[in-house]
């Protein structure tokens, strides 16, 4: 990964920010955390909301994102999507930093609030559906729901490619909470996605895969109910 020279403002902020960072522990959140196999390098059990509040105070800066995020510790992972320059980061930096998330919950942070922001959101999305590691593949997953929430430009092309990549994630038990939840937000968008989702959730059914014969029908569904058809009717 490429490395910025350093300069004395993003260093004095960086050693600010790991003395505030420390009062916000929880131990007990901490613990419950590891007992359900949640496990960082170093957790302090923080919650994510008073981590959004101490970013709230600092101007984004990349090179005290790089710094907080090298860390490794769960809030500095955090704090650093929260706190880098969307339009400063490099293809590079998010593939070294996918291959470091340790946890669903950072897989979330990560794809909320910096890399569904970046330039290259939609390219990079479908990649790392295609990679090999599940938590590649979740982060892939969840950057496509965060788009399809926050991106309400972009041409309906764009998410049947994504639709496209489904049949084989769908068979993975290991990203099938996170596949089903993604799937229906891409279909929400509007009544032509719905309708183009619902065909490809029918098509599921059809795959040699008892995992993806399970998706496919709780994902009709969730799709059929007739709440999420008037929500649908509203985006039209």
């Amino acid at each position: 990964m490429e490395y910025l020279l350093d300069n004395p403002v993003s260093e004095r902020t960086y050693q600010e920010i790991l003395r505030r960072v420390k009062p916000l522990q929880n131990g007990e959140v901490a613990d419950s955390m590891t007992k359900r196999g949640v496990v960082y390098k170093l957790n302090l059990g923080a919650s994510v909301v008073s981590l959004q509040q101490l970013a709230g105070e600092y101007a984004r800066d990349h090179l005290l994102a790089l710094k907080l995020w090298n860390k490794q510790w769960r809030e500095t992972m955090i704090l650093a999507t929260l706190l880098d320059k969307p339009e400063e980061v490099t293809e590079h930096q998010m593939d070294f930093w996918v291959k470091q998330i340790p946890q669903i919950e950072m897989a979330e942070q990560a794809a909320m609030n910096l890399f569904s922001k970046t330039p290259f959101a939609f390219d990079k999305a479908i990649e790392y559906c295609l990679a090999k590691k599940t938590i590649c593949k979740i982060t892939g997953l969840l950057m496509m729901g965060r788009l399809a929430l926050i991106d309400r430009s972009a041409p309906n092309e764009q998410f049947e490619s994504f639709l496209e990549l489904f049949p084989p994630l769908a068979k993975d038990a290991q990203l099938s909470l996170v596949f089903r939840r993604i799937f229906v937000q891409i279909a929400m968008r509007n009544p032509d996605l719905y309708e183009l989702a619902l065909k490809q959730a029918h098509l599921l059914k059809t795959l040699d895969s008892a995992e993806a014969q399970e998706n496919s029908e709780q994902l009709i569904e969730q799709l059929e109910c007739d709440a999420v058809r008037e929500l649908v009717l509203l985006r039209s």
